[in-house]
């Protein structure tokens, strides 16, 4: 929404070839929505979560004769009700153009729905189940049930060279003088006593606590309570947060005084990250990034620390004017996510070397998100590896679910 509503109205603007341009946004209530479209106009800008309501609007009648999707990315899935959506008409549109500076996030299987809205499946076949014959092989699984794939010897190759006469890769770095990237790593020590518990929690999947326990019987749900833990507090089985240690905060605050005045872009992970940012920074007049607004007062240097989501500002914002120095209080293990938000300021209109810090809490799984960032290893198996590891560590013999699958770990095998 919010880039719907700021930033391609703000980038025209910053064109001369796009002045005389008619903008509509297609946003608000529906009655809105129908109002922009019956206005006049050279372009009309809707956010992607309408795109089943704009179909459904039009029907048969569709009238755009080019449809520009940005972020492409989030039209991968081929169950989304936005796909289904947009396939439905894809006959009636002449051309069409997709954007995305993550195409394949999570492997080359994301690819088949975005190249299906180019070529109605001209180059990678009709359906996902013909490109998941042709170019995979069941990767993990639980009997009948897949829950990944991994390409066949030489798909990679085999999928590149159908796509090289429909998409062109433009490294930003490759035609632009963007300024000097420079990541930081600042390791955080936890307390002895949070620490104890955070490895009570990693070898028992149990933190008994007054008032509620931390529970944690999957291998995404001890990832998540471990992260939680790493950033300083954690949901309990109640649902309420439990704080255990400021040691990222401290961390922070170093970090804030060092840039001396300049604004800082904060990632935070979860709802108690941003409560207790909110609490610590209060006398600072930390911002969240909720509106047009915020991003106008951010680009004009009004808000000394921007606090934010990278679900919800880590595509299309533009950010760079702002500032130059970003910190991630808590990790993700979302690549897509993770080097999208990044660009929000290390891209085309920033003057200065952008500076990425990350908050790491030593010997937590932190280290691990850090490590599959680094590899740009597939998202939900370096959660399962990770996890997984650490358990054989411990040389417990404990089961952790993982999705549907079971996985039992010893000292021996897994």
């Amino acid at each position: 929404m919010r880039v719907a509503e700021d930033t391609w109205s703000r980038e025209a603007g910053k064109w001369d070839h796009l002045r005389y341009l008619r903008i509509s946004k297609v946003l608000g209530t529906e009655k809105e929505r129908i109002e922009a479209l019956n206005r006049p106009a050279d372009i009309y800008v809707i956010n992607r979560e309408n795109t089943e309501w704009l179909v459904n609007y039009y029907g048969r009648k569709w009238p755009f004769d080019l449809v520009i999707v940005d972020e492409l990315s989030s039209f991968k899935s081929p169950k989304a009700r936005r796909f289904r959506a947009l396939r439905k008409v894809r006959p009636l549109i002449k051309r069409i153009v997709g954007l995305t500076g993550t195409p394949a996030p999570n492997g080359l299987i994301d690819l088949w729905a975005q190249v299906y809205l180019l070529d109605q499946g001209e180059r990678l076949g009709k359906t996902i189940t013909g490109y998941r014959e042709r170019y995979f092989v069941p990767d993990k699984r639980n009997r009948t049930t897949i829950f990944s794939w991994a390409p066949k010897p030489g798909a990679e190759e085999a999928i590149h060279k159908k796509l090289s006469d429909l998409c062109i890769s433009m490294r930003a770095e490759d035609w632009l003088e963007l300024p000097e990237r420079i990541d930081n790593l600042v390791m955080v020590k936890l307390p002895p006593k949070a620490w104890m518990q955070y490895e009570q929690l990693e070898r028992d999947l149990l933190l008994p606590l007054a008032g509620g326990d931390v529970v944690a019987n999957t291998a995404a749900g001890l990832s998540n309570k471990l992260l939680q833990m790493s950033n300083g507090a954690v949901y309990d089985e109640n649902g309420t947060a439990k704080v255990f240690h400021n040691a990222k905060l401290e961390a922070l605050d170093d970090i804030i005084e060092a840039a001396g005045g300049k604004p800082v872009l904060v990632f935070y992970a979860y709802r108690h990250d941003l409560a207790r940012l909110k609490d610590h920074l209060a006398g600072l007049g930390p911002r969240t990034l909720e509106s047009s607004a915020d991003i106008e007062d951010w680009n004009a240097g009004r808000i000394p620390v921007l606090l934010a989501h990278p679900g919800s500002a880590g595509h299309g914002l533009n950010l760079q004017d702002g500032g130059n120095i970003i910190v991630w209080f808590g990790m993700t293990w979302n690549l897509e996510f993770y080097m999208q938000a990044v660009k929000r300021l290390h891209r085309q209109g920033q003057k200065n070397s952008v500076i990425v810090h990350h908050l790491v809490a030593e010997g937590t799984i932190d280290e691990d998100v850090m490590a599959a960032l680094g590899s740009k290893a597939r998202t939900q198996d370096a959660l399962l590896e990770a996890v997984k590891a650490r358990i054989e560590r411990l040389g417990g013999g404990q089961a952790v679910r993982g999705g549907q699958e079971r996985f039992k770990y010893n000292s021996q095998a897994s």
